[in-house]
C-alpha cells in the first residue's frame, strides 16, 4: 500500500541489465519458466523454456497455505520435464536462466548439475533465488531462502566460476517491506485491528525515509543475484568432485560415530 514492490523491480532491472548483454543469437534454457515472465528480456536470444508444469495455482488445487496465486499458466512451455532431467544435448546451450526457482526444488544442488550438463564450455548461468521468503506456491516450497555461501560453496563443485554475486537489497529494505506488508497481511487474516497496522505501517515508511541510506546486507537482502560461467574442467569432472566432497563428509562422521562408541 505505501512502498512499490522493491524486491520484484530491483530483479526485474538486474536481469533486463544481464540479458540484454549476451550476445545477439544466443540459445538460452529458461529453467523453471512458469508463466514465462522473463522472456521479455530475451527478444534478442533463442529462447528457450523449461519447467515441470504440476503447478496451476488455486485454481488447480493448490493447497490454503501461505502466498498462491489464483491460477498459474504454464501452457506455453517448450519442455516439460523435471528440472534435474532435461530432454536436450549435452552442451547444448550458450546461457541457462533460473529465477526464483531454487527454492522450490527439493535437491537444488541437483539442478546445478544438469545446467553444468546443459551448458557449453564458458557458457554462462544467471540465477536468482530468495535469500528469506515467506511460504509461496506451496507444497512446492523446499527452502526459505539461501546465502551468499551457498553459491560460494556450491557453484565451484559444480564446475562454475562466480563473475558476480549481488545483493538485492539489504536487511533494512526487507525490513521495509514486511512493515509496509503489515496492514493488508492483518486486514486478509480478519484481525479486527488492521487500521492501526496500516498506521504502524506509515511510521515505518516515515522513518525509513528519514534514516539515510547505510546498508546491511551483510545481515539479510531479498536474495541474490549471480552470474557464473561453466569452467574448462567437464561435468564429469566437475561431478567427481562433487562426489569426493560427499565421501569426504560421510567418512568424518563415520569416524566421529566410532569415537562416540568408544
Amino acid at each position: 500500500m505505501f512502498s512499490k514492490n522493491i524486491n520484484e523491480l530491483n530483479r526485474q532491472a538486474w536481469l533486463k541489465k544481464t540479458l540484454a548483454a549476451l550476445p545477439t543469437g544466443s540459445r538460452i534454457l529458461d529453467a523453471g519458466a512458469g508463466e514465462l515472465k522473463n522472456r521479455q528480456h530475451c527478444g534478442h536470444l533463442a529462447y528457450v523454456s523449461q519447467d515441470f508444469c504440476q503447478y496451476e495455482g488455486q485454481a488447480g488445487g493448490a493447497p490454503a497455505e501461505g502466498l498462491q496465486p489464483k491460477s498459474w499458466d504454464n501452457s506455453r512451455i517448450d519442455l516439460v520435464s523435471d528440472i534435474t532431467a532435461i530432454p536436450a544435448p549435452d552442451a547444448s546451450f550458450d546461457a541457462i536462466l533460473c529465477s526464483e526457482v531454487l527454492e522450490h526444488l527439493p535437491e537444488p544442488t541437483h539442478a546445478l548439475d544438469e545446467f553444468a550438463r546443459l551448458l557449453k564450455p564458458g557458457g554462462k548461468l544467471i540465477l536468482t533465488a530468495p535469500f528469506a521468503s515467506l511460504v509461496h506456491m506451496a507444497p512446492y516450497y523446499y527452502f526459505s531462502g539461501f546465502s551468499r555461501y551457498w553459491y560460494e560453496h556450491h557453484l565451484p563443485q559444480c564446475g562454475f566460476e562466480i563473475m558476480e554475486l549481488t545483493a538485492n537489497g539489504d536487511w533494512f529494505a526487507y525490513l521495509k517491506q514486511e512493515i509496509t506488508r503489515l496492514g493488508g497481511m492483518e486486514r486478509q487474516r480478519g484481525n479486527w485491528i488492521w487500521p492501526l497496522a496500516y498506521v504502524y505501517s506509515l511510521l515505518g515508511v516515515f522513518y525509513f525515509k528519514l534514516r539515510g541510506n547505510k546498508r546491511a546486507e551483510d545481515l539479510a537482502c531479498f536474495g541474490w543475484h549471480c552470474v557464473a560461467v561453466k569452467s574448462s574442467m567437464n561435468t564429469v569432472g566437475a561431478r567427481s568432485v562433487r562426489i569426493s566432497v560427499v565421501e569426504s563428509r560421510m567418512v568424518r562422521n563415520e569416524n566421529k560415530l566410532k569415537k562416540s562408541d568408544c
